[in-house]
């Protein structure tokens, strides 16, 4: 029996057809969603026998964010970077997935995904790397699925820790057997979680001979992984270019997606737009980290730029956060760019609307599926998420302007509902319980339905033993990781300031 989801009289963001990716509001229609798709879009629709009806007057009804670059098991570390610059976070954030155990991570994933959803995230790109052990893998994917978000898991070898004291050595090789053999079984039975939970690879190692990278990268396309993430931050620790050693490789393809981009060439570019491959801009943690000015609105980037929010154990979750910060930085920065000629602005020249597509159509095209997401159209999945357009945020703004109120104006509570795959996970701004009934192999997690409260309380509890493991295995004091963390990677201590 087809299920039925009526949402009335709201405002709908729907596509106006141009090149530019404008949305249009079309006010006082009514969306019917039957199953998992967009089935109807009218001024007025009859509902079907047994329709769940949501009034949404004023309601704007938007398609569901898309967050194409995030470490979604760093829930626990929260709070951990507040004053970490790139170099600090790599040992002291990054490498702690050492202490995680596979309920850690279970732990730390949901809680990351549920965070995700609650701001109106429907789909996420994560950046698994915490693959420690194939037990390790299989709770980050279960928590996935859990949790309903729709996900790309990007199984990622991933660098072992063995010691930390008094200097970081790490154990086994990045590509060793059971790393590719894992990532065979997983390819056996991706997708996961009724096709919500697709399989992706993410790689940092090309310090490894070629014909390893070309092998690896051979065999996840075999297996038919979603994309292939790499993060790409020239001049952080070489001036080398990842796109170009992909390009000689004859790697790089429209399944490739490089999270930041920082300091890319024209060369980088070019090849780029060539192949249809892919950025992901993830404001915060730039800014913060030292990554080097966004590239997400440099000349050529911005139609083949997505968003993401990478670390959020050090910054917000939502992506409301990083489509304000990236629009108001680049506007300052052409701004600046401006006044240092001796005048001033006549008029900006980026909208918001130029910052909403990142977040919505173009994070569905860098991953290879905006015939399904990213925009509200009939016969597209139902990813949607209501807003409160008469929140003391949001009123007056959504009868001016729907994209500028959620742009500049919302915030996470202003998300009333979400909705993923056509089943709501948010309601009346609170998150439905979650159903946990482990389904791969190995998983060791207790079968049963958990509101947030639940989640939360065994979130801390982890947290507790994660920090008390940090503490046992000397893998604290920071100052002294991050001058051993550049000794592990051979680094120039002289490139790195003193301040």
């Amino acid at each position: 029996m087809t299920r039925h989801i009526l949402l009335q009289n709201a405002t709908i963001l729907i596509p106006s057809g141009e090149k530019n990716d404008q949305v249009l509001p079309l006010r006082g229609h009514s969306l019917l969603i039957s199953d998992t798709k967009i089935s109807q879009i009218a001024p007025r629709i009859v509902p079907p026998t047994g329709a769940q009806l949501i009034d949404c007057t004023g309601k704007i009804v938007s398609p569901g964010f898309i967050d194409s670059h995030h470490h979604v098991w760093q829930t626990q570390l929260k709070g951990r970077h507040a004053n970490h610059a790139l170099l600090e976070y790599l040992p002291n954030g990054n490498l702690q997935h050492a202490n995680y155990t596979p309920d850690d991570v279970f732990w730390g994933e949901l809680a990351g995904c549920l965070e995700a959803l609650d701001s109106g995230t429907t789909t996420i790109v994560d950046h698994a790397h915490m693959n420690d052990s194939p037990a390790h893998t299989s709770n980050g994917i279960e928590a996935a699925i859990a949790s309903g978000i729709r996900s790309v898991f990007c199984y990622t070898p991933t660098l072992r820790v063995k010691s930390w004291k008094p200097d970081i050595v790490t154990s086994g090789n990045l590509l060793d057997e059971w790393v590719l053999d894992e990532l065979r079984r997983l390819g056996s039975m991706a997708p996961f979680g009724d096709g919500r939970v697709q399989l992706g690879l993410a790689f940092d190692g090309f310090r490894l001979p070629k014909e390893d990278i070309c092998s690896l990268y051979g065999k996840a396309r075999e297996i038919g992984v979603k994309l292939i993430t790499s993060h790409y931050v020239r001049n952080a620790f070489n001036d080398k270019s990842i796109v170009a050693t992909l390009d000689d490789y004859g790697l790089l393809d429209a399944d490739i997606l490089l999270s930041h981009a920082s300091n890319l060439t024209e060369d980088d570019v070019q090849k780029l737009i060539e192949k249809n491959a892919w950025i992901s801009t993830t404001p915060e943690t730039e800014l913060q980290m030292g990554h080097g000015e966004l590239v997400c609105f440099k000349h050529g980037c911005s139609d083949i730029s997505s968003m993401g929010v990478d670390c959020h154990s050090n910054n917000s979750s939502d992506m409301v956060s990083q489509m304000r910060l990236a629009l108001q930085h680049e506007r300052a920065r052409r701004n600046t760019s401006i006044k240092t000629q001796g005048l001033n602005p006549r008029r900006l020249n980026l909208h918001v609307q130029d910052v909403f597509r990142l977040a919505t159509i173009q994070g569905a095209r860098a991953i290879n599926m905006a015939d399904k997401l990213g925009s509200i159209e009939v016969g597209k999945a139902a990813d949607l998420i209501i807003i409160d357009g008469e929140s003391p945020g949001m009123i007056c703004a959504t009868e001016q302007d729907p994209v500028a109120a959620i742009v500049l104006h919302s915030s996470i509570r202003d998300i009333e509902t979400v909705i993923v795959d056509g089943i709501i996970r948010k309601r009346n701004g609170k998150l439905n319980s979650v159903n946990v009934r482990p389904s791969l192999p190995g998983v060791q997690i207790c079968c049963r339905n958990l509101e947030w409260e639940g989640v939360a309380k065994e979130l801390l509890s982890s947290r507790a033993r994660i920090q008390q493991a940090i503490i046992e295995a000397n893998a604290h004091e920071p100052e002294r990781l991050t001058e051993a963390y550049i000794r592990l990677m051979r680094l120039n201590a002289d490139k790195y300031a003193k301040q």
